[in-house]
């Protein structure tokens, strides 16, 4: 994150990697890190990033979505248009208080995917049950904007991992075909990498805010090389995981955030079926 927060692009790293694949570690690896995105296997990239920038989108539109097939509902929807999805904390509280601006034309709930650690492994596919449930009966009652929060995780309560949540959410709206009714912005201390973005985008996400990476950018800010205040960091972080995440699109000739969002173009490797999202 140090090199994110002092250049505004991500670490240069190597051109691949020999580490072992998640499922071979002796070491407890993030969720994310068992999922390994597609790519275009062709001689030329799809699409430049850099050099081809006109092309490429970041704006993500959070909140319902028009009926495509309503010819008479034109203009009757209002979607709230974010120029990136990586919000900051006050861009998150902006969201949640957004029904006291917009006269009701959005409304927003927060559901909690932590669930006490008493119950332990086995306590978490009925927390994921119960989460379901939860924004089913949230969309129903009338909230357009569903935001996931991990923030209550401390010693008595642990969190459903943000990619299987948002994954479980994501999928048991549209099969209760209430997934175009409402937004999906997650609120999570797991996301800090590129590659954690794109897999919450990837599974549904249409806005991420990653409260713990810039807790911890705020932490370190003093021992930098170079004297930054929190809201430089903030922009500087926050410009290179958008970065990364164009770089992540372009591999599969994807050019807009709107269009990767809930693509679900990954390879889940050594998941069971049961619990792949």
């Amino acid at each position: 994150m140090t090199p994110m927060a002092l250049t505004g692009q991500e670490g240069t790293g190597s051109m691949g990697t020999d580490t072992p694949i998640a499922v071979l570690s002796s070491k407890a690896k993030p969720l994310f890190n068992y999922f390994k995105q597609n790519f275009a296997q062709v001689t030329n990239p799809p699409i430049d990033p850099i050099r081809e920038e006109s092309v490429m989108s970041l704006v993500s539109l959070i909140g319902p979505r028009p009926n495509l097939l309503g010819r008479d509902e034109a203009g009757s929807h209002m979607r709230l248009e974010v120029s990136q999805p990586v919000l900051t904390n006050e861009d998150l509280d902006r969201i949640r208080h957004i029904k006291d601006h917009t006269e009701g034309a959005f409304s927003t709930c927060t559901l909690n995917i932590c669930y006490p650690s008493n119950l332990g492994a086995n306590g978490m596919e009925q927390a994921i049950v119960d989460l379901c449930a939860k924004a089913e009966n949230e969309v129903k009652q009338g909230y357009n904007i569903v935001i996931l929060s991990d923030r209550a995780v401390d010693a008595q309560h642990v969190a459903i991992p943000a990619a299987l949540a948002t994954s479980a959410v994501h999928q048991h709206l549209v099969r209760s075909g209430l997934r175009t009714e409402a937004g999906l912005v997650v609120e999570t201390g797991a996301a800090r990498e590129n590659h954690h973005f794109a897999v919450l985008a990837g599974y549904g996400a249409e806005a991420v805010n990653p409260y713990l990476a810039f807790e911890i950018l705020y932490s370190i800010k003093d021992i930098l090389p170079e004297k930054l205040d929190e809201a430089e960091l903030q922009k500087r972080y926050i410009k290179a995981v958008g970065k990364g995440l164009l770089k992540i699109m372009s591999k599969m000739g994807i050019s807009t955030y709107q269009s990767y969002c809930g693509a679900q173009i990954f390879d889940a490797l050594l998941i069971s079926t049961s619990l792949a999202p």
